[in-house]
């Protein structure tokens, strides 16, 4: 199947505008069995492209998460602080790495040593457009703690330093229950000895 060949967009509107936007498709697309499905009404929430940032120490074999309030969360009706991995919006003209690296100072304090572009994903295709692009970050847990954020933004962000072996028990006991941490901290497990590798030594002071 090619998207610019088998599918058909038949009307597009903006049905909300507001901190973030929905938009309306009337489509049809090419069907597995031969010819076209019939004609396919979907609202498709639009809040931008993001960079998720897993912030490891490989000499202590750390990780740095954060904690922040979720509001889709507590609607949801879970608990609405939620641990998770640096990351932001990707803006137009911005580059992934600069948001990566912007986004690590601004909620941590830290400015990683080594950047590793780990890969991409769609978060929920079946309503959104948002992906994700995913980087794990060279850091110094020592030198990580306390509270940030932008107050501008609402934002109140604290720190929180765990070895890698309890980062992973926290995501089978479910204490961290986002897809963006689960996400990296099992690719972390999966890669650790390769990535300790690629990030030999003391990295220099930032």
């Amino acid at each position: 199947m090619d998207a610019k060949t088998d599918v058909e967009i038949l009307s597009k509107e903006t049905v909300f505008q507001g901190y973030f936007r929905v938009d309306r498709y009337r489509l049809r697309h090419r069907t597995f069995a031969g010819g076209w499905s019939g004609e396919v009404v979907r609202e498709v929430f639009e809040r931008g492209h993001a960079v998720v940032v897993l912030l490891y120490d490989p000499d202590r074999d750390e990780v740095a998460m954060i904690e922040q309030f979720r509001p889709g969360a507590y609607a949801a009706g879970w608990h609405p602080w939620l641990i998770e991995c640096v990351a932001g919006i990707i803006e137009e003209g911005e580059h992934p790495d600069d948001v990566a690296r912007r986004e690590t100072v601004e909620e941590t304090g830290a400015d990683p040593a080594d950047l590793v572009h780990v890969g991409n994903y769609l978060v929920t295709a079946g309503g959104s457009s948002e992906s994700c692009r995913l980087y794990c970050a060279r850091v110094d847990t020592s030198r990580i703690s306390g509270i940030h954020g932008l107050a501008e933004e609402g934002e109140d962000i604290r720190v929180l330093v765990v070895p890698t072996a309890e980062a992973l028990a926290m995501v089978r006991d479910n204490r961290i229950n986002n897809a963006m941490a689960v996400l990296a901290i099992q690719w972390l497990v999966m890669e650790k000895a390769s990535l300790k590798a690629q990030w030999p030594g003391t990295p220099p002071q930032r």
